[in-house]
């Protein structure tokens, strides 16, 4: 019916319907909690990549400059110190942005598998992150050829399992896992909205049937002045 008063349309049943519902913006126009953490985790891995590799860079190139300075000759102390700075913030930042843009990438497409595939079958285990996991790590090693992606895929699905035991066990803490927590908030809105659709529709009857009497009454009164004529 148009105008807003057709039947609402019930939860996604198929795995493909979830999928897209997934990576779509909801009915506020906002991503769902899912997509929302795996930007946030995303960022997270970028920081902890950068400092991970950036903060031994940052100290290595501090004393490899200290070794190949012994014997120049600088202005003063705080310019010694200042160029040395210099340097390992050079390696901090060139390292650094090495590993965080690859940890960053790997969390990322790590996260997006599993939660994927946590949509499509409806539920959340530790098989959809050792998935997520080897594919992950096939995938960042593919280019060292067939034992690259053989040696990726086994490390990943290695960080994949107590990684996703880890997370599971964080999750239901809270009572519900992320994919059971959605079902419910599918499912409850679902309600709600059904609840709404069925109290218009049974006001646009009322006022329907107020309508229909209202236009009865004059032609009754018609039909009663033509029979006395």
């Amino acid at each position: 019916m148009a105008g807003g008063f057709g039947r609402p349309a019930p939860p996604p049943e198929t795995g493909w319907e979830r999928l897209r519902e997934l990576w779509r913006r909801g009915d506020q126009q906002q991503y769902p909690e899912e997509v929302v953490n795996i930007v946030k985790s995303a960022f997270t891995g970028g920081v902890v990549g950068w400092v991970y590799g950036g903060v031994p860079a940052f100290q290595q190139a501090r004393r490899a400059f200290i070794e190949r300075s012994q014997g120049e000759l600088f202005q003063n102390r705080a310019d010694a110190v200042q160029s040395a700075h210099r340097a390992g913030l050079r390696s901090f930042i060139r390292y650094g942005w090495r590993w965080s843009w690859r940890v960053a990438a790997f969390v990322a497409l790590f996260n997006s598998v599993s939660a994927s595939l946590s949509a499509y079958r409806n539920k959340t285990t530790i098989g959809n992150y050792a998935t997520a996991g080897g594919f992950t790590g096939a995938l960042f090693r593919m280019h060292l050829g067939l034992q690259g992606l053989a040696s990726g895929f086994i490390f990943g699905t290695a960080f994949g399992i107590p990684a996703g035991g880890l997370i599971i066990f964080i999750q239901n803490l809270a009572g519900e896992t992320l994919q059971e927590k959605r079902n419910r908030e599918r499912r409850e809105q679902y309600e709600q909205k059904l609840a709404e659709w069925q109290s218009r529709l049974s006001v646009t009857e009322v006022l329907g049937q107020m309508e229909s009497n209202t236009l009865e009454g004059p032609q009754m009164e018609i039909g009663k002045e033509s029979r006395s004529y």
